[in-house]
């Protein structure tokens, strides 16, 4: 009776609501910086081989499994992990409860440091709309507000006010958002994409994506910084994604959904690659620049072709599509997580007190010398320990059998002893490789 209301509460989302709402958060400032700038300093052409090796085996393993425990538990991080754990014995489940609050505590953390990147777009946002950014020196005018204390807060409230306004109808809300937001990021960013198509020498900067150089391969980091841009590019962190698979149907196959969901993420990542990497190539700017390829070599680029103004609204509009539909996902796996532990609290009040959390302590780090750190420290610590240790619940320490119950419900093609294989001991290892890189050289992904 318990599990029935709590599905009621939450509601369940379509087929092409949920592989959006999960695309929604899988896309975001990974895809658009992250990932060029990965392939940029990484090999090009030998980083896109090894990313979608670890993007195959990730889809088809780590992201279903996560689905499937937050199907399985009707909640968020804290009761799914509970769940997992309990079927070893009740003991184990209270103990599992308790591991759920570092991943959970990973979202939260993430999300602060989140919102203060938004805050900046929106910030570019409102500079493009009223042409300011197109006639200022984009280094200074980037520093003007970066380098700064409290420099974003009208932003920064719109930004976190507004996200979590599109979550008080729960997965309804999350699901009509994303249906809108989804669409047109693509759409935008295909737009950007034919435009920088016509810059001069934009094709070195194609040929430098799509041919491998091999010798790039022999390199160990490359392998380890693919393996790190995957992850998170699948938003695979034991927190996120569980919550949305508490919003699947039964009957919904979370291989197949995991699969559409790896496509649309992988798509918008190379579309984002399209776009800023040739353009780069044209302007001989620097690809692996970070968070100033947004905020410095976009703008630059921007500046000097025609209708750049027009072009500037339209990037920045996208990514404040990503940007909130990420952060909803961080927002709700830690909102449902306290509606299941502390169920007298109204979802209202949990938005309002995730609002407080997120404005109280980012509104005190919106320069990058202080969110920067700050989200090294999650990347480093927070979000790999919690990743691996949600590989290791699922297939070391759930019971195999209850497992791939979940994982087969609703699937056109059962999986068994070789999708399990694959999960504990390819899956978990590359889990453990990458938390342990992350913690003994300080890496942040």
């Amino acid at each position: 009776m318990e599990v029935k209301k709590k599905q009621k509460a939450v509601g369940l989302m379509s087929r092409w609501g949920f592989i959006l709402a999960s695309v929604g958060s899988a896309v975001g400032m990974a895809n658009v910086w992250g990932f060029p700038n990965k392939m940029g300093s990484n090999g090009g052409g030998a980083f896109l081989l090894v990313y979608l090796f670890f993007i195959f085996i990730f889809s088809y393993v780590g992201l279903p499994a996560e689905f499937a425990i937050g199907r399985r538990s009707k909640t968020g991080t804290l009761g799914s992990y509970e769940n997992a754990w309990a079927t070893r014995s009740e003991k184990a489940g209270k103990v599992g409860g308790i591991l759920g609050w570092l991943p959970l505590a990973g979202s939260m953390c993430i999300a602060i440091g989140y919102a203060v990147i938004v805050s900046y777009v929106l910030k570019a946002l409102f500079n493009s709309l009223d042409g300011t950014l197109m006639n200022v020196n984009t280094t200074a005018w980037f520093e003007a507000f970066s380098l700064k204390q409290h420099s974003v807060i009208p932003f920064h409230v719109v930004v976190v006010i507004g996200t979590l306004l599109t979550l008080f109808l729960g997965a309804k809300s999350i699901e009509k958002t994303n249906k809108i937001m989804m669409p047109l990021f693509f759409i935008i960013f295909i737009i950007l994409a034919i435009r920088v198509a016509m810059l001069p020498n934009a094709f070195e900067g194609y040929l430098f994506m799509l041919i491998p150089r091999w010798e790039a391969l022999r390199d160990p980091m490359v392998w380890v910084w693919a393996m790190g841009q995957a992850f998170f590019s699948l938003s695979i962190t034991g927190s996120g994604m569980i919550v949305y698979g508490a919003y699947l149907g039964e009957d919904e196959d979370v291989i197949s959904v995991s699969r559409k969901t790896a496509i649309f993420d992988t798509i918008a990542a190379f579309i984002a690659a399209l776009v800023i990497i040739p353009a780069c190539f044209s302007y001989q700017l620097n690809v692996s620049a970070g968070p100033s390829l947004l905020f410095v070599t976009l703008p630059t680029i921007l500046q000097d072709i025609p209708m750049g103004n027009t072009f500037a609204i339209i990037l920045y509009v996208a990514m404040i599509f990503a940007g909130i539909s990420s952060l909803q996902n961080m927002f709700e796996a830690v909102g449902e997580s306290l509606l299941h532990k502390f169920p007298k609290l109204s979802r209202k009040a949990v938005l309002c007190i995730l609002c407080l959390i997120c404005l109280g302590f980012g509104i005190n780090m919106e320069a990058i010398f202080q969110w920067g750190p700050w989200m090294d420290l999650v990347s480093i610590y927070i979000i790999p320990i919690g990743a691996t240790l949600g590989a290791i619940s699922w297939f070391w320490v759930m019971k195999k059998d209850d497992l791939l119950f979940e994982i087969n419900k609703g699937g056109i093609k059962k999986q068994g002893e070789m999708w399990y294989f694959i999960g504990r001991y390819i899956y978990v290892p590359f889990a453990m490789i990458l938390c342990l890189v992350a913690l003994f050289m300080k890496v942040a992904f």
